[in-house]
């Protein structure tokens, strides 16, 4: 009897040792921090759905505020602690990791019944040289959100807002009315390149601002690029930011905006829930909120159709888990997407998901997208890493008066020429 129970107890031993190794199978996502909780609820509860769909598949997502994320991605790069996927905003700094050799090219990987089902301004932005190395997520648009009963405070009519020109003089009409025109977050800087940049676009057009970025015509050092700091500069003369606007970080200056503090902030459609979440009173400005698209630039090359803001997603890295790909293709798959959209957390990049977009001014951001003859990246993400950086730094230091438009021109093409 004692053999028959030892024996009993070994084969349980066995059994319960052999699940535990079949179930080994760990997949690393390393994400940036969400801008919401319902994000991050998101990701986790997919992880999960896709857990007890795959049994012998864990997925560990590590989240670093967006500081981290990007000072310790290219030492785990190169490194064997290596995520198996990792959050990307697509543009050069994706074209530079690339390069180095660290990323899966899953180009015959992904089936083309799955390849299908996204945007092509998806795949594009995952794709280097001809060559698929990640999964796309979603896409955003940066246009400018308002609140309507400061508007109206001011006698500023939204829908008259077609140009620049007319943006500065309804920054002006709200200053004079004694109202803070623009709630930025300049501690982080790249919240004020949401000006800079959709300004760079109307000025140079995609194609002037990838002449540049290639060096043709002086690089940056040119006179549409100094004409771009200029405009800017117009802006920044109306003094148009909330009083210690440098010292106030993003997540703030949302709570600040949803706080009824300033009329303008340019910034994606996810301030409808973080204007509420990190307001003082938890419910934002409520439906005073809607936006503008970004204006004109009378004179400028770029068209005022084309949108500004960012297509992201995953890249997979060099000796990943086979299973890396396949919790991706779970993660964007059309329930996935509808479900995501219905959320409010993002611009779906699957076809046909678009429906899931409860929210009238989320379909309107997004119907902007589908419309704009050009998508310009985030320029810091779009221009890399060295250059993109510089945009950040000079945005912030032309808004403090540290720089003239002439300095902003040279400092950014210097960095363009020591990349």
């Amino acid at each position: 009897m004692r053999g028959l129970l030892h024996g009993a107890v070994l084969a349980l031993a066995m059994f319960v040792t052999a699940n535990a190794f079949a179930a080994e199978t760990v997949v690393k996502i390393l994400d940036h921090e969400p801008t919401t909780r319902e994000e991050r609820d998101f990701l986790l509860r997919v992880a999960k759905n896709f857990e007890a769909a795959n049994p012998t598949i864990k997925v560990e997502f590590d989240f670093l505020d967006d500081t981290s994320f990007k000072a310790k991605l290219p030492t785990l790069l190169q490194s064997p602690e290596r995520p198996d996927a990792f959050f990307t905003w697509t543009g050069g700094v994706f074209y530079e990791q690339a390069e180095t050799g660290m990323l899966r090219d899953i180009t015959d990987e992904m089936d083309a019944k799955t390849k299908s089902r996204y945007a092509t301004i998806g795949l594009d932005g995952l794709s280097y040289k001809g060559r698929l190395y990640g999964v796309p997520m979603y896409a955003t648009n940066i246009p400018i959100w308002y609140n309507r009963e400061l508007l109206d405070k001011a006698k500023v009519d939204p829908a008259s807002i077609k140009t620049w020109d007319d943006f500065l003089a309804a920054c002006t009409k709200l200053k004079n009315a004694g109202i803070t025109p623009i709630v930025i977050g300049g501690k982080d800087k790249w919240p004020i390149a949401f000006f800079f940049g959709p300004l760079a676009l109307r000025i140079l057009g995609m194609d002037g601002i990838n002449a540049a970025n290639r060096g043709e015509n002086g690089g940056f050092d040119n006179a549409e690029f100094i004409k771009v700091g200029r405009e800017f500069k117009r802006l920044v003369d109306i003094q148009p930011f909330q009083p210690g606007y440098m010292d106030t970080g993003f997540h703030k200056s949302v709570g600040l905006f949803g706080d009824g503090i300033g009329a303008f902030l340019p910034i994606a459609h996810y301030v409808i829930d973080m204007n509420a979440k990190n307001s003082t009173s938890g419910k934002g400005i409520g439906d005073k909120l809607d936006f503008i698209p970004f204006p004109a630039v009378t004179g400028g090359k770029g068209d005022p159709g084309d949108t500004f803001g960012g297509i992201n997603g995953w890249l997979i890295t060099k000796n990943a888990k086979p299973e890396t790909l396949k919790f991706l293709e779970f993660l964007t798959n059309e329930e996935n997407q509808l479900e995501s959209g219905r959320l409010n957390l993002w611009l779906p990049i699957v076809k046909g998901t678009q429906s899931g977009l409860q929210d009238p001014r989320v379909r309107r951001v997004a119907e902007l997208l589908e419309k704009a003859p050009h998508h310009q990246l985030y320029l810091d993400q779009a221009l890399g890493a060295i250059v993109g950086t510089a945009v950040n730094d000079v945005a912030a230091e032309l808004s403090t008066g540290e720089i003239t438009p002439e300095e902003a021109a040279a400092n950014v093409e210097e960095a363009r020429q020591i990349r």
